[in-house]
């Protein structure tokens, strides 16, 4: 029940996009059409789905203090915490690069309409901000840290192409010339933000 919640709250209440601003720059790059954004948004799914219980493994096993007593009761001591943003980075890069692999291959029409912003799932703030938060809120399991960055990368999805749907209607709307563009999408990113608030009085 708990990775439910946990699973759910990752989508409305936690929203990535929407609660935190993270991962904008290819939310709002490719988010012109509903195609690119599907592509992407479900990369981000399946790096997200991967990467934060690859990262809780670590985190536990091998990085906290006292993480690595099953190898030995002296090795108790050792922190390796500091090495966190290294790993968890290297790790998402694999990730990365295997989704960016896969897309070339079954999807080339795809893989060169997302250009640049597939390899740049590496440094998306989102994607770190995953692990970063597991490793803040110490998960119970890996269970509940796999819910967690399955939530994330659905809310993301969710976000980035509901914008993008958006996006493609307002092509046919009389938008004012100084607007047009990103900053119509700045402020329709605004007013999704504060509605995706309301979820937050849902009590999980």
């Amino acid at each position: 029940m708990e990775a439910v919640n946990i699973f759910i709250k990752g989508i409305f209440v936690e929203n990535m996009i929407f609660a935190y601003f993270l991962g904008m720059c290819s939310y709002l790059a490719v988010s012109k059409t509903v195609k690119t954004a599907v592509g992407l948004g479900a990369a981000v799914i399946f790096v997200l789905g991967i990467t934060v219980p690859i990262n809780y493994l670590l985190e536990n096993y091998v990085l906290k203090e006292g993480a690595l007593t099953w190898l030995g009761a002296e090795y108790a001591s050792i922190d390796l915490s500091f090495l966190s943003f290294i790993l968890f980075i290297a790790v998402i890069a694999s990730m990365v690069q295997l989704v960016e692999m896969v897309v070339e291959r079954f999807s080339p029409a795809l893989y060169g309409a997302l250009g640049i912003f597939l390899p740049l799932i590496a440094v998306n703030c989102s994607i770190l901000g995953g692990a970063l938060f597991m490793q803040e809120r110490q998960y119970a399991s890996i269970g509940d840290a796999t819910s967690f960055g399955l939530g994330s990368g659905v809310g993301w999805f969710l976000a980035i192409v509901a914008i993008a749907a958006i996006r493609e209607k307002l092509q046919y709307s009389n938008v004012p010339a100084p607007l047009k563009g990103l900053g119509i999408t700045f402020i329709l990113t605004g007013l999704m933000g504060m509605a995706f608030m309301a979820f937050m009085g849902i009590e999980l």
